[in-house]
């Protein structure tokens, strides 16, 4: 290599170890002048992870707990200390268990106060299954009315046998044309219709 090139190898690279230098004062100069909102967002972000993390592990942790209680209710109906965990850690499965206590014990207080419950279905199933265990057939026809009410072709069922029952055939041909033919219920209630009408 001849000198000439050597002295502008020589320059490039003290150019370039410039430039990198430059570049560390940059960065020096900016962390310095900005370094408590630096430690501030990176503090903040170890925060949030970590509480994301923890929320995760306590929401875990409920699960487990509403579970295992949920499985000694099934087992010991009767354990109250498995009762006020599975309320307490998961109010909506605790609703569905009452739900299911109160339509196998044909308890309407039990059932009555569910009618409120935020749990999906809940609300809905016992206020049709209270007013079935009453036979309170006005409840079951206001049952009916309601915006998308699970069983409501069961209980426009339920009131034709009422009506037939007490020998009032319109009323039950009523309520039994109002049972759509998608309905698994709909064979039953033309049969119904057909031969327990007269």
């Amino acid at each position: 290599m001849s000198l000439k090139e050597n002295m502008s190898a020589l320059k490039e690279e003290l150019s370039s170890e410039e430039k990198f230098f430059e570049s560390a004062i940059r960065t020096e100069r900016f962390v310095k002048r900005y370094q408590k909102p630096l430690i501030a967002v990176v503090a903040a972000s170890l925060f949030a992870v970590g509480g994301a993390i923890g929320y995760q592990m306590y929401i875990k942790s409920k699960i487990e707990s509403s579970n295992t209680a949920f499985n000694a209710l099934l087992a010991n109906p009767a354990d109250k200390n498995a009762e006020a965990t599975l309320k307490n850690d998961n109010p909506k499965l605790y609703d569905v268990w009452q739900l299911s206590r109160g339509i196998a014990q044909n308890d309407v207080t039990v059932l009555e106060k569910l009618e409120n419950s935020d749990a999906f279905g809940v609300s809905d199933i016992a206020t049709y299954e209270a007013a079935a265990i009453k036979g309170d057939s006005k409840a079951l026809d206001m049952y009916t009315k309601k915006q998308g009410a699970l069983y409501k072709d069961i209980a426009l069922l339920e009131l034709a046998v009422n009506a037939i029952e007490k020998g009032d055939t319109a009323s039950a041909h009523k309520h039994l044309s109002l049972i759509p033919e998608n309905s698994p219920i709909y064979s039953i209630a033309q049969s119904l219709s057909h031969y327990g009408v007269k």
